[in-house]
Parts: structure tokens; C-alpha cells; sequence
């Protein structure tokens, strides 16, 4: 198990995160202190303790509009990724080949 500093409203805290997740700790640490710096900044500094749960609900409140947002969109038909007109166009013509081919197995087979 790791262990990374971070540093949030200019104190630094000692965080245990599994192997490899240490860059993402100090990603979210750097949202987190940027979220405090702008409420701190609202409203002066408030005591620590106050400014980070006002800081949680704010981020709370964050995600659950982006949960809304998530659960309010409808379904889209996934598109091709990547594919130009021409290659569009070239695979719609082998899938086209394809099918006769297996109409034209599928008629001798009912002959036979």
C-alpha cells in the first residue's frame, strides 16, 4: 500500500491509497484544495473544519447534478467510430455481398 502527502487549504495530510493510485490522489487532492480556495475565498476562512464539509456539499452537490444529468439523458444508437463515407460505404457493399452469398448457400441448400 502506498502513502502520498497532499496538501489542502495550506496543510499537508498523509493519505495510504493502493499501488498505483497515487497520481490520482493528487489529482483529486488538487480538485479538492481549488474547491476550498473558492469558498475560502467567498467567505474568509471559516475554520478549517467548517470550510471542508462546506466544501463536501458543494462537491456532493456537484455529482449529484451530474448523476441527474446521467440518468435524464435518453439512450443514443452508438455510431461508427472512425469510419469515413467511403468506408461506410465499402462495408455496407461486403456485408450487401456477404448476405447474397448466404441467400444464394440458402438456396441450395432447399434444393437439395
Amino acid at each position: 500500500m502506498a502513502q502520498v502527502s497532499i496538501r489542502i487549504n495550506g496543510r499537508s495530510y498523509d493519505i495510504a491509497c493502493d499501488d498505483g493510485q497515487e497520481d490520482r490522489i493528487h489529482a483529486l487532492a488538487g480538485y479538492v484544495n481549488d474547491r476550498v480556495k473558492e469558498i475560502a475565498d467567498a467567505v474568509g476562512q471559516i475554520g478549517e473544519q467548517r470550510l471542508l464539509v462546506m466544501t463536501s456539499l458543494l462537491i456532493a452537490d456537484e455529482l449529484g447534478n451530474a448523476q441527474e444529468q446521467l440518468a435524464n439523458q435518453t439512450p443514443q444508437q452508438p455510431q461508427p467510430v472512425g469510419l469515413s463515407d467511403a468506408q461506410s460505404d465499402e462495408l455496407a457493399e461486403n456485408i450487401e455481398t456477404m448476405a447474397a452469398r448466404v441467400e444464394a448457400i440458402a438456396d441450395k441448400l432447399a434444393q437439395s
